[in-house]
C-alpha cells in the first residue's frame, strides 16, 4: 500500500476485512441527547467489536496488506488492545505472531493473546522497552513489525468505521472520537469528511496525556483511566493527518472519564474502558456540544476494562449521588455499644455494607473503640437524618469521605 491514506484506501480496507470485522451497532443515547441543547446523540459501540475494540480493523487490514510477506510472521510491542487484535488477525491468516509486553502486564491480556495462538514475551519495565525488543526481533528474524497506529494500512482499517457512520446515520453532523496516537481519529475523519465535508470531527484526549492539545507529557508511566490513548507523541504519519482533518481537539480530566464509564454502564448498558469513554466524557462535561441540527455520533472505541476498576467506579458514583454513607464513631468498649450504634442506622432504613473496629493510631480513651461503618442509603437527605438521629442519642459520629452532612 502506498504511503497515502485516502477514501479509496479505506474502501479497499473495508473489502479486505469484510466477513471478520463486525459492523458494530449504533445505540441512541437519550441521556446524552437530553443533556445537550442540540440534536440526537448516538453511540458507535466498538466495545462490542471482536477482541473488544476497534483495533481489529487496523490489524486485519495490516496483515492482509502484507500478502505472502506475512508468512514469516508478525510482531509488535503492546500490552493492550493492539496486541490482542494483531494476535487475532495473525490467527485468522494462519501466520506466526509474537507479542512483547512489559513485565507485569495484565495477565488477562496476556492470556487473551495466547488464546489466539500468539507467543508472548515479557520484557522490560515499560512499554518502550517491549516495543524496542519487538522491533529488534522483527529485524533479526525477518518478520514484520506492526505499529499500533502510525501505519497507513492500520489507519485505513480504522477508517472503515467512518464509512459505516456515513452509511448508517442519516443527517450525520458531528463525530466525537477518542484521540491517542491518532490512527482512529484520522482514519474516521478522512472517510467521513471525504464524503460529507460539512461534518465536524472532534478528537478527545485524556488531560493526563494530551500532546495534541499542546500539553507537555512527563517521562515515565502516565496515570490515567484512559491508558489506551496515553500516547506521548503524535506519530510521523498520524500527526499531520490529525492536524489536517480534525476540526477540534479537547481534553477531559479523570473525574469526567470515571463519570462517563459509569454512565455508559448504568444508562446504555455498555462496558467501556476509560479510553473508549472519553467522547462521552467530553459531552457530559460540556466541552463538546452536540450538533444543533442532525445527529452527533460518539465512538465508544473499546471495552477491555480492568474489571478490578469497576467496583471502585461504582462506589465513587454512589458516594457522589448520596447513596453511600461512611461514618466514623467513637463508642464505649463494652457489650452492646456497637449494636446500639448500628440499630440507629438500621431503624432509619440504612443497609450495612461493612463495619470495622479501629483501635490503633487513634486518639481514643482506654475504654473507647473506633468504628468505621459504611451503609447503603437512598438519598443525601436520608443520610443527613441518620447522622442527626445518632447524634441525638449521644453518639459521637462524624461523616467520612467527600460529602459533608
Amino acid at each position: 500500500m502506498d504511503a497515502v491514506v485516502d477514501l479509496e484506501s479505506i474502501r479497499a480496507a473495508r473489502t479486505a476485512i469484510a466477513g471478520v470485522v463486525k459492523r458494530t451497532p449504533l445505540i441512541t443515547s437519550l441521556t446524552l441527547s437530553g443533556r445537550q441543547a442540540g440534536g440526537e446523540v448516538v453511540l458507535k459501540a466498538e466495545n462490542l467489536q471482536r477482541t473488544g475494540s476497534f483495533k481489529i480493523r487496523g490489524a486485519m487490514n495490516k496483515v492482509a496488506s502484507l500478502g505472502s510477506g506475512a508468512q514469516r510472521g508478525v510482531t509488535t510491542g503492546s500490552a493492550g488492545n493492539h496486541a490482542q487484535a494483531l494476535a487475532f488477525a495473525a490467527a485468522h491468516f494462519g501466520v506466526p505472531c509474537e507479542i512483547v509486553v512489559p513485565v507485569g502486564a495484565p495477565i488477562n491480556k496476556i492470556e487473551a493473546c495466547r488464546s489466539y495462538g500468539a507467543t508472548v514475551i515479557e520484557h522490560g519495565a515499560a512499554l518502550k522497552e517491549a516495543v524496542e525488543l519487538s522491533m529488534e526481533h522483527a529485524r533479526e528474524r525477518g518478520t514484520t513489525f506492526c505499529p499500533p497506529f502510525d501505519d497507513v494500512a492500520v489507519i485505513a482499517g480504522q477508517g472503515t468505521i467512518g464509512l459505516e457512520l456515513v452509511d448508517d446515520i442519516e443527517s450525520l453532523s458531528c463525530v466525537v472520537v477518542p484521540l491517542g496516537g491518532g490512527g482512529l481519529a484520522s482514519g474516521i475523519a478522512i472517510a467521513v469528511k471525504s464524503l460529507l465535508p460539512h461534518v465536524r470531527v472532534v478528537g478527545v484526549q485524556a488531560a493526563a496525556c494530551a500532546p495534541y492539545c499542546g500539553g507537555a507529557v512527563a517521562d515515565g508511566p502516565v496515570l490515567t483511566l484512559a491508558d489506551g490513548i496515553a500516547v506521548k507523541y503524535p506519530g510521523e504519519i498520524t500527526g499531520p493527518l490529525v492536524s489536517t482533518w480534525l476540526d477540534e481537539i479537547v481534553s477531559v480530566d479523570e473525574d469526567a472519564i470515571a463519570d462517563a464509564m459509569v454512565l455508559l454502564m448504568d444508562r446504555a448498558k455498555l462496558v467501556s474502558e476509560g479510553a473508549g469513554a472519553v467522547g462521552v466524557a467530553a459531552l457530559g462535561a460540556g466541552l463538546v456540544r452536540a450538533a444543533h441540527d442532525g445527529v452527533t455520533c460518539v465512538v465508544v472505541s473499546g471495552g477491555n476494562v480492568d474489571l478490578g476498576l469497576v467496583p471502585g467506579l461504582i462506589r465513587r458514583r454512589e458516594n457522589q449521588a448520596g447513596r453511600r454513607l461512611s461514618i466514623f464513631a467513637r463508642i464505649g468498649d463494652r457489650p452492646g455499644a456497637l449494636a446500639q450504634l448500628l440499630s440507629v442506622f438500621a431503624d432509619g432504613g440504612a443497609d450495612l455494607i461493612e463495619v470495622e473496629h479501629l483501635r490503633e493510631g487513634l486518639d481514643l480513651h482506654v475504654r473507647q473503640t473506633g468504628i468505621h461503618a459504611t451503609f447503603a442509603v437512598r438519598t443525601r437527605e436520608q443520610a443527613t437524618a441518620l447522622v442527626e438521629a445518632a447524634r441525638r442519642q449521644g453518639l459521637d459520629v462524624s461523616v467520612e469521605g467527600p460529602r459533608s452532612v
